[in-house]
């Protein structure tokens, strides 16, 4: 059979909400998510080996069911059958791994569309997903794509309208932040704000970009952490270089900003890229499946 090919793309959170606790130990969240430009690139051939192995351009990522790539691809096996089927792939990484993006779940994600795809269909896109959800929390809106709701832990997915045609700068400072160690101090400190997510739903049904900049929130950047000050920092000089708006993405460290469509963005990346290294223009990506 021959190999797949597959784009896994990266998502931004247009707004972030923790509503609450739940009795399980994790967390209901609330946020609009959208997919972006930003991408790995997947190549998925089938071996005779009887195992699922992932090689990548980063010699840390691990390469068996470690990886959520590797991980959705034997689930995928199991759904339709294929139990023992070898798989080789090959990632090539340019989401920056520990920014917040969804980068792991974008490349399992990807897998389930590109197997699904080279195995003629067997799973509807309602079973792709509910096969994502297995696999982690963001992979179900990693399949799906555009411009969504996501609730529950992340998995419980509303489509919305495209967020309006603009531009995204995106900054990833030179460190990570622990997911678990930001939700044990969120729990700690409780929320004082949370993000008006209602009129950010109008605005996308009316189509307007400014008022849905202008409500973008993230309430992990009320977190009492000595590494958001470089959070607001970027967010600082994205905004002095025209964007509409600015915020953390999911539990960061990537920030990013929104420009309007026809904006110059050149002075903001310069800036940010010769202070912390990553950054770059995106655009919005509509629906995958």
């Amino acid at each position: 059979m021959d190999s797949i090919r597959e784009k896994a793309y990266a998502k931004l959170n247009i707004s972030l909400d923790v509503t609450e606790r739940r009795t399980d130990g994790f967390h209901d969240m609330c946020m609009v998510m959208q997919t972006v430009s930003i991408c790995d690139e997947l190549e998925l051939r089938p071996t005779d080996t009887g195992r699922v192995q992932v090689k990548s351009n980063f010699s840390f990522i691990p390469g068996d069911e470690r990886n959520l790539a590797a991980k959705a691809a034997l689930g995928f096996f199991e759904a339709v059958g294929k139990q023992g089927q070898g798989l080789l792939i090959t990632l090539q990484k340019s989401i920056p791994v520990g920014a917040g993006m969804a980068g792991g779940s974008a490349d399992a994600a990807a897998v389930l569309r590109a197997l699904n795809r080279l195995y003629g269909a067997p799973l509807t896109a309602d079973a792709l997903e509910t096969l994502a959800a297995r696999v982690g929390s963001d992979v179900p809106f990693c399949v799906r794509g555009g411009t969504a709701l996501a609730t529950g832990r992340g998995e419980k997915l509303e489509t919305l309208p495209s967020l309006p045609a603009c531009k995204f700068v995106v900054c990833k400072p030179d460190f990570s932040i622990s997911t678990p160690e930001l939700f044990r101090k969120l729990d700690q400190t409780g929320l004082r704000c949370h993000p008006d997510t209602a009129g950010i739903l109008a605005a996308l049904r009316d189509g307007e970009l400014e008022p849905v900049a202008r409500r973008m929130y993230n309430v992990f950047e009320e977190v009492d952490d000595r590494r958001l000050r470089t959070v607001r920092e970027i967010k600082s000089v994205l905004l002095d270089c025209g964007a509409l708006g600015a915020i953390m993405t999911g539990t960061g460290s990537a920030v990013f900003g929104v420009f309007r469509p026809d904006a110059d963005c050149s002075a903001a990346v310069a800036a940010l890229r010769a202070e912390h290294g990553f950054c770059r223009e995106a655009v919005g990506v509509d629906r995958l499946l």
